[in-house]
């Protein structure tokens, strides 16, 4: 019991890290926090599901597909909900902006696919007798996406010209556009970045979770939880309050269940934050870039 609780923990606890980082990456290129991030996840498991229970594709296909229509949802995303509300006064006008666009993908869905959960298939066909399927493949491709996506956004941000120009922009985008950097283009690359990520979150959850529509707002919730936690603009402390989330989350399903589980997240979480408003990691210290 303990093993599945740790496993099970840590993958559902990917899941959630790599939509808070979704939210991460968009808030620190617009100073937006944009509530489209649950939407992406929810995204990668059903249109992974469409393409490959309905239309027959391969997983690889399947895969790619995801991704591009990840990207292009976080560029409709910017152009659509985000660059109007920056360009107006009212800039908290966001929160309608980006929850409306979101629920309207959501009934779009909801509409066109299904309302009901739907099982997610096998990605890999690994013999579950061989060492290689030791571990479930639905607890450790969370868990890898997460890596790569944290180790892949670290290289971009710290090792290239294009991420320090993106670290630029969070930091001051006044000062970037002054120094001549082209704020907007970088603004629609990283929602782009973003939506790559989210629905990498789903896609490669959804054996867990299923191909539902339900899961929008879970993942809405959960994956602000780690951001809440680890400090806003903080990929690190997004994975750390992701995967601590997920174990608290299992071991309360164990010990408690149901919606007391609920109820238990819910109480440390505000707990946290009345103790550290600016989250576990604190707030992020200004620095030249």
């Amino acid at each position: 019991m303990f093993a599945s609780i740790v496993s099970y923990g840590l993958a559902v606890g990917a899941v959630y890290a790599l939509i808070g980082i979704t939210y991460n990456v968009m808030f620190s290129a617009s100073r937006v926090f944009s509530f489209t991030a649950g939407m992406l996840g929810m995204l990668g498991g059903v249109l992974g599901a469409l393409f490959i229970n309905t239309l027959g594709m391969n997983a690889a296909l399947a895969f790619v597909l995801v991704l591009a229509a990840g990207a292009v949802l976080g560029l409709v995303t910017e152009i659509l909900t985000v660059r109007p509300v920056l360009k107006s006064i009212e800039q908290h006008l966001y929160v309608l902006s980006t929850l409306a666009f979101a629920l309207m993908i959501q009934q779009v869905t909801a509409i066109e696919y299904n309302t009901e959960p739907q099982p997610f298939p096998v990605l890999l066909p690994i013999d579950p007798n061989s060492w290689l399927g030791i571990v479930d493949q639905k607890i450790w491709l969370p868990v890898l996406a997460c890596i790569v996506t944290v180790l892949g956004l670290e290289f971009l941000y710290r090792r290239t010209l294009v991420g320090r120009a993106f670290l630029a922009v969070a930091e001051d985008s006044y000062a970037a556009r002054a120094l001549g950097l082209p704020e907007t283009r970088l603004r629609i690359a990283s929602f782009a970045i973003a939506g790559v990520i989210g629905v990498l979150a789903g896609f490669t959850g959804a054996q867990m979770l299923l191909a539902f529509i339900g899961n929008q707002a879970i993942l809405n919730f959960y994956g602000f939880v780690p951001v809440a936690l680890g400090g806003m603009g903080s990929n690190r402390g997004a994975v750390i309050g992701g995967l601590a989330l997920g174990l608290f989350q299992q071991a309360a399903n164990f010990l408690v269940g149901g919606i007391f589980a609920s109820v238990a997240v819910f109480t440390v979480f505000i707990v946290v934050l009345l103790l550290r408003p600016e989250g576990l990691a604190g707030a992020a210290t200004a620095r030249r870039v």
